[in-house]
């Protein structure tokens, strides 16, 4: 169940809400290959602000740039379970971080983290660290260049992590895929050909081969009750 700090209560209680989204991008150096983060914020002048890491769960500041470079995000389902989310976030194409961040380095499949806070009213001030709404990656960039009269924006299509528990294993039961996960074990040497071995059971001879059969049916019941 969600908890919320005793300052977050107050605040919600009191109906002093002044709801952020704050957005973390951690692209890729073209040439160096480095992680980058830039960070945007839904609200106007440029802050450091303490997020709740999604990863450790503590607060960890940040520099997230204003001015309306971040102008929308889609609605984040609360969903329960492990299917995908799809989001799309919406940016000026004019900003010139947002430039940096998706010309000058490479964004494909870069790491992406929203979250939202509440400000104080008076003060403007986070009530608490933003807490983390979704942890996904890039699946694609879009930059609409407009014509006369109309708007532009570089659009941001992102899948949530839990596509990464969808993802099929590539390895193989055999020696050379057991030899990259620990080399020198044998366990798998003969897993290519041990399907074809003959068994035998006392004297060597066709009559005393061991016959392999495969059971049919439901749990091996061939023909029960004659559905099978």
């Amino acid at each position: 169940m969600k908890t919320y700090s005793a300052n977050t209560v107050a605040a919600l209680a009191a109906r002093r809400l002044m709801p952020r989204d704050f957005l973390t991008i951690t692209a890729r150096d073209r040439v160096t290959g480095a992680p980058v983060s830039v960070g945007f914020w839904s609200d106007l002048a440029d802050v450091s602000a303490l997020v709740i890491d999604p990863e450790t769960g503590a607060p960890d500041l940040r520099e997230f740039k204003g001015a309306g470079a971040l102008i929308s995000i889609s609605d984040i389902p609360a969903v329960i379970g492990i299917s995908v989310q799809n989001i799309t976030i919406t940016m000026s194409q004019l900003d010139a971080q947002v430039e940096a961040a998706i010309r000058l380095y490479d964004v494909k499949q870069a790491r992406v983290e929203i979250h939202t806070g509440l400000l104080d009213p008076d003060s403007r001030k986070l009530v608490d660290p933003a807490e983390p709404l979704f942890v996904g990656f890039v699946d694609q960039v879009e930059i609409r260049t407009p014509r006369e009269n109309e708007e532009g924006a570089a659009i941001l299509s992102c899948t949530s992590g839990t596509q990464e528990l969808l993802r099929h294993n590539p390895s193989t039961r055999s020696h050379e895929d057991q030899q990259v996960r620990a080399p020198g074990d044998a366990f798998f040497i003969d897993a290519a050909v041990c399907g074809d071995w003959d068994h035998y059971w006392g004297a060597v001879g066709d009559n005393a081969k061991v016959q392999t059969v495969r059971p049919k049916g439901l749990f091996g019941w061939g023909g029960f009750l004659g559905i099978f």
